[in-house]
């Protein structure tokens, strides 16, 4: 039998992370050990309050501990919520009921520092949001880079970024803090746009996925329904077709299962100065890799990614 994998989440939930969530907590393969919540898509009252909403419309078998954490970059001003993408609350304005769950009483990176003692050795840290949670519990005791291995979404290598022509959101809302994850150590698993650029959930995807759902998913459904034709209408303003991108998810799949991507081993370093170029995730292809610091997925078999995507939420 396949080991359940342990995995720490930190989010900044939007749409996308919705979506990321709701995979997480119905995956078989995954224990979710706790969430943490960060500035991004909203502001983090905002993401914790859609964190905690979230996941109590995807009814998850154990207790998982929220954890709130930081409300801007290390050492810049927070940018404005994205509201095109997002909607007001950042779940595409859908009001979900209010979650009983209470916080722990414990700061983002504490929690994190501990989580990672604890299960030292055996546990995965995921993040689909800025990273400054981490770039705070790396400065709060360096060691956890040794003790856990990080999957992020975030940057783009050998694609335009979609923040600046160079830069991914994630990355670009706080380099600093990117650039302390980075040199830290810990092996890293970057799923940036050069493959959540091709998982494009489609009107097909929407509609087999519509089709599967029980009388007893009557919530989720609504829910998803919402988000994804609001993700439809957004990209099609955007001229980008009528597709949701799945980039929080594919970061989720990636730790189930490597095998939907390919990676390649870079030393990638990150962009904290420029004025054009701040936040890009940069790699020096004009020398062999004799040092890395990331494996970064450069191809997705995306089909079979959101197949694997449509069948975890329905189960």
């Amino acid at each position: 039998m396949e080991q359940v994998k342990h995995i720490l989440l930190d989010v900044d939930t939007g749409v996308d992370d919705a979506l990321a969530l709701i995979y997480a907590v119905k995956s078989k393969k995954l224990y979710i050990e706790g969430i943490t919540t960060v500035f991004g898509n909203v502001d983090v009252q905002q993401a914790t309050d859609n964190t905690l909403r979230v996941l109590a419309l995807a009814q998850p078998r154990y207790d998982i501990p929220v954890a709130m954490g930081a409300n801007a970059p290390l050492f810049r001003p927070r940018r404005e919520n994205v509201t095109a993408i997002h909607g007001a609350n950042g779940l595409a304005g859908y009001e979900l009921p209010q979650s009983g769950q209470s916080l722990v009483d414990e700061r983002a990176s504490d929690f994190i520092v501990r989580k990672v003692r604890e299960q030292a050795h055996d546990i995965t840290l995921v993040f689909t949001g800025r990273l400054t949670n981490l770039a705070v519990a790396l400065a709060k005791d360096p060691s956890i880079a040794q003790k856990a291995k990080l999957v992020l979404m975030g940057g783009a290598v050998k694609v335009p970024g979609n923040t600046t022509p160079v830069s991914e959101a994630n990355i670009h809302g706080d380099p600093e803090a990117a650039h302390r994850v980075f040199e830290s150590g810990i092996p890293i698993t970057m799923v940036g746009l050069d493959v959540t650029g091709k998982a494009k959930f489609g009107e097909t995807h929407f509609h087999e996925l519509m089709n599967g759902f029980t009388d007893e998913q009557a919530a989720l459904k609504a829910f998803m329904h919402h988000i994804f034709t609001f993700s439809f209408e957004a990209s099609e303003r955007l001229n980008e077709g009528k597709n949701r991108l799945m980039h929080d998810p594919l970061a989720i799949a990636v730790v189930e299962d490597a095998s939907f991507v390919e990676m390649e081993n870079y030393y990638v370093y990150i962009e904290t100065k420029g004025q054009l170029s701040s936040g890009a995730t940069l790699v020096d292809f004009r020398a062999p890799q004799s040092r890395t610091n990331a494996s970064v997925c450069m191809r997705v078999r995306e089909e079979a990614f959101l197949q694997h995507y449509i069948r975890t939420v329905l189960s």
